[in-house]
């Protein structure tokens, strides 16, 4: 008799269409012995469709849909500040700086970061990760208390939020969306990190805060050391009870995605930009080898200043540590 097949345990790993994803959607990932990646392409609520539908970080907080997921960081932090049945190994496969993310309408009178004082700024809710690094850069780093902003929220909280006492905090009507009421001038200036197609396609109502983005994502950058985390691979507890080296491997065979994804561009034709490779080399030129370092060690000034801004908004009761965001077995990295 010929051997007997054994079936293989597939692990359901939630991502966004990244280009670091892309080693894991192609299967030039390889798991563990026993086990198959099931690779699933998962957006967010107010992003376009993805093959695998959307919603992803609801599905996984409320569904368990997933064994791994990327997740917002904001969210799992508050999750785990509650006791949340979830832990996280130290991968972080969203970045931005919010000074690239911050939108003004021409005619409100913003010039600077000063300027937002008493505006009214729209943002997907209080508690998405980028809103949080937004007004929290915007008290620290540059002396403006989020506090003096009057804000104005898309969609619900991602999880039950009940400290918004004396703030002023507006939910956007039924029927209207915050890249239209920008436009219209209904709002004076947006955190998004995603500019609405409203906003691109209206390009002479709307504009960046500031007129060097890069310039000052870049000196952000030279202060702090970092770009800043929006997103962490987070997976059930009990998964990893189970099967406790998930953590470990995940952040090998990221790392080994993304250094895959990096190799696509010693082609200068692989992205449709047609300086993809100029872009790249620049890029690395200005940040380092690797802006994007997984990791407890590399990441941790990052992440005690994101908690910091957490805990300032109201987001959690108080500062939490480090250490207790991630798995046992991921301490050490």
């Amino acid at each position: 008799m010929g051997d007997i097949a054994i079936a293989k345990r597939k692990l359901r790993i939630a991502l966004e269409r990244l280009d670091r994803h892309v080693p894991f959607f192609m299967g030039s990932i390889a798991p563990p012995d026993g086990f198959e990646w099931h690779a699933l392409e998962v957006g967010l609520p107010n992003a376009p469709a993805r093959r695998d539908g959307t919603n992803r970080h609801t599905r996984m907080f409320r569904d368990r849909e997933f064994d791994i997921c990327e997740q917002s960081l904001a969210s799992y932090i508050m999750s785990k500040s509650r006791g949340g049945p979830f832990t996280a190994t130290p991968v972080f496969p969203r970045r931005l700086f919010s000074q690239n993310c911050i939108f003004v309408n021409v005619d409100a009178g913003i010039e600077s970061p000063r300027d937002l004082r008493g505006k009214k700024v729209g943002i997907n809710s209080f508690q998405t990760t980028l809103s949080v690094q937004a007004k929290g850069d915007l008290k620290v780093d540059y002396g403006v208390p989020w506090e003096d902003v009057h804000w104005f929220v898309q969609y619900d909280e991602e999880l039950a939020w009940e400290n918004s006492a004396g703030l002023s905090i507006e939910r956007i009507p039924a029927g209207k969306t915050i890249g239209k009421m920008l436009v219209d001038g209904e709002l004076d200036a947006m955190f998004h990190p995603l500019p609405p197609a409203e906003t691109t396609a209206q390009s002479d109502r709307v504009r960046r805060l500031f007129q060097d983005p890069r310039g000052e994502a870049t000196a952000y950058f030279q202060r702090h050391g970092y770009c800043p985390i929006m997103h962490v691979m987070v997976m059930p507890l009990d998964l990893v009870e189970q099967e406790p080296w998930i953590p470990m491997a995940t952040l090998t065979l990221w790392e080994e995605a993304k250094n895959k994804t990096a190799a696509f561009y010693d082609d200068p034709s692989y992205s449709l930009l047609l300086f993809g490779r100029n872009e790249f080399e620049r890029q690395r030129e200005i940040f380092g080898d690797d802006p994007w370092p997984s990791g407890l060690a590399a990441n941790r000034p990052n992440l005690e200043r994101f908690i910091s801004y957490l805990a300032d908004q109201g987001l959690i009761d108080a500062e939490i540590s480090v250490e207790s965001l991630f798995d046992i077995s991921v301490l050490d990295t």
